[in-house]
């Protein structure tokens, strides 16, 4: 089943349950998949629609860190809820030491041997782990690694 499938069907199952939280999240979701479609006149493909939760999950990390940041928890807090329902509709995430073995391999692969050399590894790192890290723990796990090169 895809994405698109899975979130109408637990939108479905969101509104039997009466479940008004998750059934807001899921409909935000499925209306920002339907505004790209616009934009596009195309129904999206699987990895485009993965890419879309993988924004909003963005969107919610950075909206969060601005409210703690001006001490609002409760908006902070209704965040968090949020990211748990989206994080359910994005493959296992790899851990930090899965990372570092892919970024030890693209030093490997581009032959890389300063700091210079970033975005050879980023360009080899991120089609290999995209939508399964964050992209921020990507990037300091490559230039940790480079460091300890040179």
């Amino acid at each position: 089943m895809g994405l698109l499938e899975q979130l109408n069907d637990d939108m479905k199952v969101a509104m039997k349950s009466q479940d008004k939280f998750r059934l807001s999240v899921i409909r935000m979701v499925r209306a920002s998949v339907k505004n790209v479609e616009i934009d596009l006149r195309r129904p999206l493909e699987e990895g485009e629609v993965q890419d879309i939760v993988q924004r909003e999950i963005k969107q919610r990390k950075d909206a969060m860190v601005e409210f703690d940041k001006a001490e609002r928890t409760d908006l902070s807090d209704q965040l968090k809820l949020e990211l748990e329902v989206l994080a359910g509709y994005m493959p296992q995430q790899l851990s930090e030491d899965e990372i570092r073995s892919v970024v030890q391999a693209a030093i490997q692969q581009v032959g890389a041997a300063t700091k210079a050399d970033m975005g050879k590894v980023m360009s080899a790192v991120l089609p290999q782990v995209k939508g399964r890290a964050d992209g921020k723990l990507v990037n300091q796990l490559v230039q940790s690694e480079l460091a300890s090169l040179g």
